[in-house]
């Protein structure tokens, strides 16, 4: 594998290659580093490189002629070659993106500076942008090192031992499992003891399950990719069922007040399945308590009698997962009552997010609104409108307003079950 590096500071690559893994791969000629100062191709008398960007703005931008001519002074591998811009806004490093780069006979390497380097060199030459993260760097050079040294592991021969990178993390979708080494004990700390059984078959799933868990709480956004088994799925249901903190999370389907299509002030009636599909919506995502809100007392009764039809009725005899989804199910007559019913369970009053199908100014991301639900102690009140949605007054006061649902197309217009399904999925599911 050659390495070819273009960049203003080459000296920083000087001793970070000259120990380690990378300098036997340098030794036995498995690898080849080389570097080219962009610099060193300016036609400029004083070397320079950059220049002020057209349109105005802070910072420089890197001139296309200087890396243009370092391109083409590097001798091409005719077939696998690849050119790589070391850019923030590239697609984020892994390790798969790492085996597919081991599989070229050469990368070349722009390590951009300042605030970055002249579109049309993209255009012309890039073959791929990558980043390794997102946050700033001061240069492509960083970026270039770690590359560099995830991708040498799997060019064959380079870790002396093939199966070296077989077990680490990433390699098989999932973070790796804890290690140990003796002492068996240490500071009071013990091996766990089935790492001591000598049985190899429990020590394999002993690793697997802990190699999920670990992922599942640091990196949930691999479960989904890398977790196809039975058994692993079911490890995973486990933990969430440990882990996952909706607890202090309350959803009320709001019937007044409440909008029609003319925008008129109204009340508007239950409907079976809004209130079954709703009540198994928060069952499934563990939700505290669900609350239907009418100030109607024929509605109420109406209600009432449906629930217990499903609860201690008929129903139940007929279907009883219909029942467990009822058992934190509540009416109530106003969202006054709601808030202060919530308020006597939790010692405090909840803080109310709506849902709206209208952008504002003033909007919540559903990433934001979840990592307040995880962390935050304060009860959280969702509430979801029907008809044509919550008036104006009670979207006023809210403490948080969700952005609007979006999908494909233009068209928004949603059931409110069907709206509180993947309402809750984006804020109580597992990261993706």
């Amino acid at each position: 594998m050659k390495f070819e590096i273009l960049t203003l500071f080459p000296e920083i690559f000087d001793s970070v290659f000259s120990s380690g893994v990378i300098s036997r791969g340098l030794k036995s000629k498995l690898l080849s580093i080389k570097t080219h100062n962009i610099r060193d191709f300016s036609k400029d008398k004083n070397r320079v490189v950059d220049d002020r960007p057209y349109g105005g703005g802070d910072g420089m931008v890197m001139k296309p002629g200087p890396i243009a001519s370092a391109l083409k002074n590097i001798n091409r591998t005719e077939q696998k070659s690849l050119v790589i811009l070391l850019n923030p806004a590239g697609k984020v490093f892994s390790d798969e993106i790492a085996q597919e780069l081991s599989e070229y006979e050469q990368l070349i390497f722009i390590c951009g500076r300042y605030e970055g380097i002249d579109e049309r060199i993209k255009q012309k030459y890039v073959d791929t942008e990558i980043s390794i993260g997102d946050y700033i760097l001061s240069g492509g050079e960083y970026a270039a090192i770690a590359i560099i040294d995830s991708v040498s592991r799997y060019i064959a021969g380079v870790l002396g031992n093939e199966h070296s990178s077989v077990d680490e993390s990433f390699s098989s979708g999932l973070l790796e499992y804890p290690q140990y080494t003796r002492p068996e004990e240490f500071e009071g700390l013990k091996v766990p003891e089935i790492l001591l059984s000598g049985d190899h078959k429990k020590i394999e799933n002993w690793r697997r399950q802990k190699s999920i868990e670990i992922t599942y709480k640091n990196r949930p956004d691999l479960i989904e990719r890398n977790v196809y088994e039975l058994s692993d799925i079911i490890a995973v249901d486990k933990i969430k069922s440990k882990i996952n903190n909706n607890g202090n999370l309350y959803i009320a389907l709001v019937h007044y007040p409440v909008y029609n299509k003319r925008l008129d002030v109204v009340k508007t009636s239950f409907t079976n399945i809004d209130v079954l599909d709703m009540a198994r919506a928060a069952a499934t995502y563990g939700i505290k308590g669900f609350y239907l809100v009418h100030p109607v007392r024929e509605q109420i009764d109406l209600i009432q009698k449906v629930i217990d039809h499903w609860k201690i009725g008929k129903g139940y005899k007929y279907n009883s997962s219909r029942k467990q989804s009822l058992e934190n199910t509540f009416i109530s007559e106003s969202l006054e009552d709601t808030i202060s019913s919530i308020e006597q369970i939790e010692g405090a009053e909840p803080k109310i997010i709506v849902t709206d199908g209208r952008y504002s100014d003033r909007m919540t991301g559903y990433m934001e609104m979840r990592e307040k639900i995880e962390t935050e102690k304060s009860p959280f009140l969702l509430l979801f409108g029907t008809g044509y949605g919550l008036v104006k007054e009670i979207i006023e006061n809210a403490d948080y307003i969700l952005k609007p649902i979006v999908g494909s197309e233009q068209f928004n217009h949603l059931s409110v079950r069907s709206a509180a399904s993947i309402i809750l999925d984006r804020l109580c599911s597992v990261k993706i």
